[in-house]
């Protein structure tokens, strides 16, 4: 008997340590159990926002196997006369090559086939596939010297999503819902959305890529499914009402009120806060993902799967919908980059699945009057190399991955339009002007929110953590 106790008194201790970097997991039940909970957002921390934020929101169009900046950005017309000369070991050194080709006995210089051409008044460099995006090129604010120390897809995506190669740490979206809440009480303040290409599956994405980590459970993404029900048992069983269900809960509520009282256990509170919001997603999801009452040119502008459950264009378009709604956090990932064979015919196939939908969404943001209050950010993990991959052809190449240059862009509110940030050396294998490393972005996206990197901690372990570790600039050269 005393050692029972003695454990219900070591519970209660650890979970008070757990629950008071967050005021108590009781709080939060104070707060559910109040008369306005089910209609009033989530309460940011305090001292949120730390300066007046530039946005009310973030889609990040997360492009999953590493999309080659040779064949869409990094325009280099010179390759063309190196065509199958041996990269220089002064340029690319053996210890940056992967298992998959460090093996190779040669290493010939693979320029782009696709054709380039200057678009928008700002004179962007971009391939011909992307003759949707081009039409926008003039909203976009191009990073050709982005870098990563990862060399492989899960720790590098890992990397860009948590700020760290080691899997378990919270994700972006899940620090943001943490510090700044959700606008709308009905829906998640954090949403994920995967689709796959047409040509190839992709690499596997993993939850903990939009989990909470160390951090409270409530502050995790959720994730709609690209099939059947967008969210597993959301809607009620065969048989039983809404009232019904609420009776449910009030119930359930009430037993999980003793434990919570019992123990003091954060946990519970995060368990009652999502139930109570799947009950009001009930009413406000289904409207949500019905998209075919969007007037018939926005879905034209969508292009022909705009209306395909689980398809890119149909995430685009729901992320507008989520964003009028006051998601605060939307993360769409889009597999199938990662061109180890063929990189000319992968690229223009990703880009038939992506280019129309990608575009689309920046012009009805800013149709809606919602580009100025809405930051995008496209990119994958890394970039992919100037040397080929297997066997060399003018019209047929190889690139593994490259994590030494690559190319991101965002567009919207508080960057500077048709801009161009950084540059590559001549076989875009190095950053010579301007580098920005993973953690940087991480930090001007969230100084975009009106947050400060360095002060978004939460101690775990005996340590206070964040996003960007301990490491990060906020990139202010691209800033409006």
């Amino acid at each position: 008997m005393n050692t029972i106790k003695e454990l219900a008194a070591q519970r209660n201790r650890r979970a008070f340590l757990q629950g008071s970097s967050l005021g108590l997991g009781a709080i939060a039940l104070n707060e559910l159990s109040s008369s306005s909970a089910a209609t009033q957002p989530a309460s940011r921390i305090g001292g949120l926002p730390h300066f007046p934020a530039k946005v009310k929101r973030v889609i990040y169009l997360f492009q999953s196997g590493g999309p080659s900046q040779l064949d869409l950005f990094d325009h280099k017309p010179d390759l063309a006369k190196r065509f199958g000369e041996e990269v220089p070991t002064s340029v690319y050194p053996a210890e940056r090559k992967t298992t998959m080709t460090a093996g190779q006995k040669s290493f010939p210089v693979a320029p782009s086939s696709l054709k380039f051409a200057q678009r928008g008044e700002c004179g962007l460099w971009m391939s011909e596939p992307q003759k949707h995006l081009a039409e926008v090129a003039d909203e976009l604010c191009v990073i050709k010297s982005m870098y990563t120390e990862a060399i492989n897809h899960d720790p590098a995506a890992t990397l860009f999503q948590t700020g760290s190669v080691i899997a378990g740490r919270p994700s972006m979206g899940a620090w943001i819902s943490y510090g700044l809440g959700s606008e709308n009480a009905n829906l998640p303040a954090f949403v994920a959305l995967t689709s796959n290409g047409s040509a190839k599956a992709g690499q596997p994405l993993y939850d903990r890529l939009w989990g909470a980590g160390f951090l409270p459970g409530r502050f995790q993404g959720v994730k709609f499914r690209g099939q059947g029900d967008p969210i597993l048992d959301l809607y009620n069983p065969a048989g039983m009402t809404r009232e019904q269900r609420r009776r449910t809960l009030d119930s359930l509520q009430r037993l999980n009120g003793d434990q919570a009282d019992r123990f003091n256990d954060p946990a519970i509170a995060t368990r009652i806060a999502q139930y109570e919001l799947a009950f009001r997603m009930q009413m406000s999801v289904p409207e949500l993902i019905d998209v075919n009452n969007e007037p018939k040119h926005v879905l034209d502008m969508y292009g022909p799967q705009a209306t395909q459950v689980g398809k890119y264009a149909y995430n685009c378009l729901l992320a507008r919908r989520l964003a009028q709604r006051g998601v605060r956090f939307i993360q769409l990932y889009h597999r199938g980059w990662d061109a180890h064979g063929n990189a000319p015919k992968e690229v223009a196939a990703q880009c038939r699945d992506t280019d129309q939908a990608t575009a689309a969404l920046i012009k009805d943001l800013k149709q809606q009057g919602m580009l100025d209050e809405t930051l995008i950010v496209w990119g994958g993990e890394f970039g992919r190399t100037v040397y080929c991959q297997g066997k060399l052809t003018p019209e047929k190449y190889g690139r593994d991955h490259h994590p030494n240059c690559f190319t991101y862009w965002l567009a919207g509110g508080g960057v500077k339009p048709g801009f161009s940030y950084g540059a590559t050396d001549d076989y875009s294998v190095n950053v010579v002007e301007k580098p920005v490393h993973v953690h940087d972005l991480q930090a001007t996206i969230l100084r975009q929110l009106g947050i400060n990197h360095e002060k978004l901690t939460f101690r775990f372990q005996g340590r206070h953590y964040r996003l960007t570790d301990v490491h990060g600039n906020v990139i202010n050269e691209i800033l409006s």
